[in-house]
């Protein structure tokens, strides 16, 4: 991993670095020491970028954490390559004639969530000396087409905010999930299914899972669900790893 630029911000650190030809953010605190909690951070999709979530970051900056993000394939600065222009360019194209697409949106994630997935698990490879104990993700949307395979592959993310996806593709890495989850669900989401948002809630094999739901279309998250997933990755991650108490 080589960091290519520093800026500091209201007390905040963040590091631009590459790992290969995968670019990333990491934020932490400007007087941190020691090692923190890790949350990892998926953006969302559209073309969305790893800074996108900064001010998000931030938040979980301030409440203890230290917070990673990376460009997804074919996102932000990372450019699509001509097969990636070529399907998306056939999807509008569908769409446009009024073909159901689903199948073929899922097919073109489940190939962009294999190669996010071990981008992501080579990221904790490289930040391990950062983070104090088991990490968290954070990802909805896009965030959650590659956060369901990466949880359910990786031992390392003990806690994660999921949500606003569904997909068959997503069903079998749902089952092997086993950390505590909160998902989201908006309820009149124009892009996911409602029925499909909740098979995968359904499948995830979880014990301790909770189910967000608010009303809303796709990109209308209520901004005290951000408060909601500061306490949720407080209670899972920062309180677990905190040296105990002397004894008196």
């Amino acid at each position: 991993m080589r960091f290519v630029s520093e800026t500091t911000a209201n007390g905040v650190s963040e590091r631009l670095f590459c790992l290969g030809d995968i670019p990333g953010v990491l934020w932490q605190s400007a007087d941190a020491t020691g090692a923190r909690p890790l949350v990892l951070v998926g953006h969302g999709g559209g073309g969305g970028h790893k800074k996108a979530p900064m001010s998000w970051a931030h938040r979980l900056v301030a409440c203890g954490f230290t917070v990673a993000a990376i460009d997804a394939p074919g996102c932000g600065d990372r450019l699509r390559g001509a097969a990636d222009k070529m399907a998306l360019a056939d999807v509008r194209h569908r769409q446009a004639a009024g073909e159901n697409v689903d199948p073929l949106i899922a097919r073109l994630n489940a190939e962009l969530a294999r190669q996010a997935v071990t981008e992501w698990r080579a990221v904790l490879d490289e930040l391990g000396e950062l983070a104090s104990g088991p990490s968290g993700y954070w990802g909805v949307s896009l965030g959650t087409t590659i956060g369901i395979p990466l949880v359910a592959a990786e031992p390392r993310i003990s806690a994660a905010v999921l949500g606003f996806a569904s997909g068959e593709n997503l069903m079998e890495p749902a089952a092997r999930i086993t950390v505590p989850v909160e998902f989201l669900l908006q309820w009149d989401d124009d892009l996911v299914p409602r029925d499909a948002g909740l098979a995968v809630f359904d499948a995830l094999a979880s014990r301790e899972k909770t189910l967000h739901v608010n009303p809303g279309q796709h990109a209308d998250m209520p901004s005290f669900e951000l408060d909601s997933a500061e306490r949720f990755f407080t209670r899972h991650l920062a309180t677990k790893h905190r040296p105990p108490s002397p004894l008196h």
